[in-house]
């Protein structure tokens, strides 16, 4: 990315930042904000490291191989580190960087947007 928000594809054309533009890095980053999973995951964590089996347990719905996919995703983009500590049996945790704990904030304005506005749906119309 260039100083005046314009970024570079593999060629090196310079581009604007546009979210709806094919190559922008912001589409993929939303993208992966937008998962169903990925911003109930990074919610979950916002009190702290949990474990695998905690984070299940609070995500109610979520397989055990989706949940696995979402956390390595969030742990390859830099929003959740993955420790393991060498107890036997091994004990892993998951908890937000920097990075994700940013990401509360917006995710927090969007909880409240549907808290406020949740009546106005069709609850058959949330189902497709």
């Amino acid at each position: 990315m260039t100083a005046q928000g314009r970024f570079s594809d593999v060629t090196g054309r310079a581009y604007q930042h546009d979210i709806y533009g094919l190559l922008c890095p912001g589409r993929a980053i939303f993208e992966l904000l937008a998962n169903k999973w990925t911003g109930l995951a990074i919610t979950a964590l916002s009190d702290g490291p949990r474990r695998f089996g905690e984070l299940r347990r609070k995500l109610e719905g979520v397989s055990p191989k989706v949940l696995t996919q979402t956390l390595r995703r969030l742990e390859d983009n830099g929003l959740v580190v993955r420790t393991v500590y060498p107890e036997v049996p091994p004990r892993v945790e998951y908890e937000l960087t920097e990075l994700g704990r940013g990401a509360l904030e917006p995710l927090a304005h969007l909880r409240t947007w549907i808290r406020v506005n949740s009546d106005r749906f069709a609850p058959e119309g949330l189902e497709r």
